[in-house]
């Protein structure tokens, strides 16, 4: 298999002198390799395909990473080859975290998880919603 055959991946870091982010579900470095296109990803809220917003925070979060899958796919990604995702939580606390990183190892594995920034926020575009995220993925070079 060639270099060209290989899907790019971004590569994570946890420096030294700075607290392991691993429980909360992400790296706090992504580098992105050279001679890739980037596919950036709106934000991704618990909405169903039909519209369908559930009242619970964890089905919002777990479908919202079901959306962002999905995105990730029609752009030609895979989940490996998220670099930095944005997460925004209306009524953030620990407990949402915790969820958080629980749904984020189910999306995407064992593997070191993306650069993230989290965002407490009063709302959302709807209000129901309690839950997005958005994402930036390194595809290869056309």
């Amino acid at each position: 298999m060639s270099e060209s055959d290989v899907s790019p991946r971004p590569t994570f870091i946890n420096p030294l002198g700075l607290y392991d982010p691993a429980p909360n579900g992400y790296s706090h470095v992504a580098l992105v390799p050279g001679r890739t296109r980037l596919a950036f990803i709106a934000g991704q809220g618990g909405e169903t395909e039909d519209g369908r917003l559930s009242e619970d925070f964890r089905a919002q979060v777990r479908q919202a990473m079901a959306n962002l899958l999905i995105a990730i796919e029609a752009a030609g990604g895979q989940p490996s080859q998220v670099a930095k995702l944005t997460v925004l939580i209306v009524d953030h606390d620990n407990q949402r975290l915790g969820i958080l990183g629980e749904e984020l190892a189910r999306a995407f594995g064992a593997q070191m998880k993306p650069a993230c920034t989290l965002v407490p926020v009063p709302r959302l575009a709807l209000d129901q919603m309690l839950f997005e995220v958005d994402a930036v993925v390194v595809l290869s070079a056309t």
